[in-house]
C-alpha cells in the first residue's frame, strides 16, 4: 500500500466516529460556508479602497472560474480515480463523485484565493492558509481525495493566485500612476 493510501485511510478513518466533525468536516466542503466570511471581507475591502476591491473580486471571480477549468483539464490529463472508486471501507460522507480526483478543484480554488489575498495583503495569510488546510483535510476526511490530489491542488492553486495577483498589483499600479486610462 503506498503512502498515498495509508494517509487517506489515517485521516478518513476518523469519519463517523464524531456527528459534529462530520457535518464540520461537510460545511466545509460546501461553497456556501464561506460565503458570509466572504461578503464580510470584501465589505471591508470595498470601504477601504472601493476601486481596487470591485476590480479586485471580478479578478477572483475570474480566478475561480479559471482554475475550476483548469482543475477539470488537468483531472483528463491525469486520470486519477478518486479513492470512493477503488478502495474498500471509505466512509464516504459524500457523493463519490463523477470525474476524476487529481487536483482537487477545491483546493486549488481555496489556495488561489489565499496567495491571491497573501500577495496582495501579506497579513491575510495568519485567516487564509489555515481555511485552506482544514477544508483540505476536509476533502480526504469525506473520503473525496487522496491528500496528494489535495496537495496538488494547493500546488496549482498557490501558482495561479500568485500569478493572478502579480498581474493585477501591476495594472493596479499603472492606473495609480495614470499609465492606464480611466475613461
Amino acid at each position: 500500500m503506498s503512502w498515498d493510501t495509508e494517509l487517506f485511510y489515517a485521516i478518513n478513518e476518523l469519519a463517523e466516529r464524531s456527528a459534529a466533525l462530520d457535518w464540520t468536516m461537510l460545511m466545509l466542503g460546501r461553497s456556501s460556508t464561506l460565503a458570509v466570511p466572504l461578503a464580510l471581507v470584501l465589505g471591508y475591502w470595498i470601504w477601504q479602497k472601493r476601486w481596487e476591491a470591485l476590480a479586485g473580486t471580478a479578478s477572483l471571480g475570474f480566478l475561480f472560474v479559471f482554475g475550476d477549468f483548469l482543475g477539470a483539464q488537468v483531472k483528463h490529463l491525469v486520470v486519477r480515480a478518486r479513492p470512493c472508486h477503488v478502495l474498500t471501507g471509505v466512509h464516504q460522507l459524500t457523493a463519490c463523485g463523477a470525474t476524476y480526483g487529481f487536483p482537487s478543484n477545491h483546493a486549488l480554488n481555496t489556495a488561489a484565493a489565499a496567495a491571491f489575498a497573501q500577495v496582495l495583503y501579506p497579513r491575510t495569510g495568519w485567516v487564509t492558509w489555515p481555511v485552506v488546510a482544514a477544508i483540505g483535510f476536509s476533502r480526504v476526511y469525506v473520503g473525496a481525495h487522496y491528500v496528494t490530489d489535495v496537495l496538488g491542488g494547493w500546488v496549482l492553486g498557490g501558482l495561479l493566485g500568485v500569478a493572478a495577483a502579480l498581474v493585477f498589483r501591476r495594472w493596479v499600479s499603472r492606473r495609480a500612476t495614470g499609465a492606464i486610462s480611466t475613461s
